[in-house]
């Protein structure tokens, strides 16, 4: 589907929105977005939305773990049910040989998801003891799984863990990598594949971890502080920037949704711009014709915006 396809959706499917008419207004980011770039709502309504994750047809699909379903919009903005079972699916990655893997937020585990079958556990415990609830997810090139276990359990269960980043290899190790981490989110890989990204979602830095070639980090660092979001009237400042989920395009920017809107920053860390959105968001991936549409999920709402980068050449984000 070419990428005039994408924008010749129906006002029944695709209703186009600008910032400027919310009295908001899209940034001149330099090699990411033009000024008053328009933002596109291509549906709202959905119990929840999370995990967008692009497909080879140029659809994206998109978790919607209250209603138990994975949802598909195709590249006319067609919506479809791809997906429906227990176990909460959450976030989603591609593994290289094609197979969809996702956090089971319900499950407290990460497993596979296939058309028509119930979701496959492939690991659910650190140890021997369960996971509290695994958040987001991304896949490496060769395999490998890098997944963030938030403090916070399920259905309001007490954590039996501390909350931590872990590696699930592809040869089925399980590794914790970090505790040290408050409230871990999102994740993302550097291009190269060679850094980690790991979200805070009660404080201000995105994390970045160094990784040697067996996929497990060497060294780590406070990569990109958060702005914050303004102080209430009537309540105390913010601490944290509400860090969701991340993504990185081709040349290493780092995408972050957060309270404020979508901040993005250079591959050495400094802000660049930041993408103010009708409705906070929560994850986001770059999809459609070429990988140039940045897609952005968030309370029950998807949106589209047109960039002029691009997504990283592999099989999942």
């Amino acid at each position: 589907m070419k990428l005039r396809s994408w924008r010749a959706a129906t006002a029944a499917m695709v209703m186009t929105w600008t910032c400027a008419a919310m009295g908001e207004s899209t940034p001149s980011i330099p090699g990411v977005v033009a000024a008053d770039t328009p933002v596109e709502l291509l549906r709202d309504g959905y119990e929840s939305v999370e995990g967008p994750l692009p497909r080879a047809d140029d659809s994206v699909l998109f978790t919607n773990a209250r209603a138990h379903r994975i949802e598909r919009l195709a590249a006319d903005g067609t919506p479809s049910v791809w997906w429906e079972g227990e176990g909460g699916a959450n976030a989603l990655t591609v593994m290289p040989d094609g197979d969809i893997a996702t956090t089971l937020t319900e499950r407290r585990a990460i497993g596979i998801v296939r058309q028509g079958e119930p979701a496959t556990v492939l690991v659910e415990a650190y140890d021997g003891t369960p996971f509290n609830r695994p958040n987001d997810l991304v896949a490496s090139r060769r395999g490998d799984i890098y997944f963030s276990d938030t403090a916070a359990a399920a259905g309001g269960a007490t954590a039996t863990l501390p909350a931590a980043l872990y590696l699930w290899s592809a040869k089925g190790e399980l590794v914790r990598l970090d505790t040290d981490v408050g409230r871990p989110n999102g994740v993302a890989l550097s291009p190269d594949e060679r850094t980690l990204y790991a979200a805070d979602t009660g404080g201000v830095w995105v994390r970045a971890y160094t990784l040697g070639k067996d996929g497990r980090p060497t060294g780590r660092r406070d990569f990109a502080r958060l702005a914050l979001p303004a102080p209430p009237a009537d309540g105390p400042a913010p601490t944290g920037a509400g860090a969701d989920g991340l993504l990185v395009d081709a040349r290493g920017r780092l995408f972050v949704a957060t309270s404020v809107g979508v901040q993005v920053f250079s591959p050495g860390g400094e802000p660049l711009g930041t993408i103010a959105l009708p409705k906070i968001p929560q994850n986001l991936a770059f999809a459609g014709a070429g990988r140039r549409d940045l897609v952005v999920v968030g309370r029950g709402a998807v949106y589209r915006i047109h960039t002029q980068t691009r997504g990283v050449k592999r099989t999942g984000k």
